[in-house]
């Protein structure tokens, strides 16, 4: 009979338990090396921000969101923007485009239904607003001549001959007298001694 040869097994057993590790060891020292020499780069250096700098970025993240601003009161008489003027700043951002099916300017086929009521109608309907259209068209600050004019010249270039009405000047709130006397101070009583 063959007769084994046991010598053989058991040096390739340890052989083996050496190749594993030692083969792990020399590929990761492989890798750290391209790693090192392949992989560097410099660090940019920034110095430190200074102490106003500092301040200043700190002012800057605190300033507030937005401000209001009141505007002050007008003290002359008030003329009323043209039919144009108002379209173009109010009225084109939905009547240009047909927006919220509002009729555009310039087509006589949607304005049609909306002339046959009448200059007033139209007015009134802009003034307190209808379906989609808010009132004043979404700005408070329109007067009732101011949106009239607008109108007359939206339903004009469609197909309509509204006469707009006059420009009428208002006169501002009358200021307040300045020439009234003023409370006296109040007198501290003196203690009694």
């Amino acid at each position: 009979m063959s007769k084994k040869d046991d010598s053989y097994s058991s040096s390739s057993f340890w052989q083996l338990i050496i190749a594993i590790p030692g083969t792990i060891l020399a590929f990761t020292l492989l890798i750290s090396l391209l790693a090192h020499f392949f992989g560097k780069t410099e660090a940019p250096t920034t110095p430190a921000p200074t102490a106003a700098e500092v301040s200043a970025k700190v002012e800057e993240a605190i300033q507030p969101v937005a401000t209001v601003e009141v505007a002050a009161a007008s003290t002359g008489a008030h003329v009323d923007k043209s039919g144009e003027e108002v379209t173009k700043a109010v009225c084109a951002l939905c009547h240009a485009a047909g927006l919220m099916a509002a009729p555009t300017i310039g087509n006589k086929e949607q304005w049609a239904p909306r002339i046959a009521q009448g200059y007033e109608t139209l007015v009134q309907h802009a003034i307190a607003g209808i379906r989609n259209m808010p009132a004043r068209g979404g700005n408070p600050d329109l007067t009732d001549g101011e949106i009239a004019n607008a109108v007359a010249h939206m339903a004009n270039a469609s197909g309509a001959n509204f006469e707009p009405p006059k420009a009428a000047p208002t006169e501002a709130a009358p200021a307040a007298d300045s020439t009234t006397p003023a409370a006296a101070p109040a007198v501290e009583p003196t203690p009694a001694s």
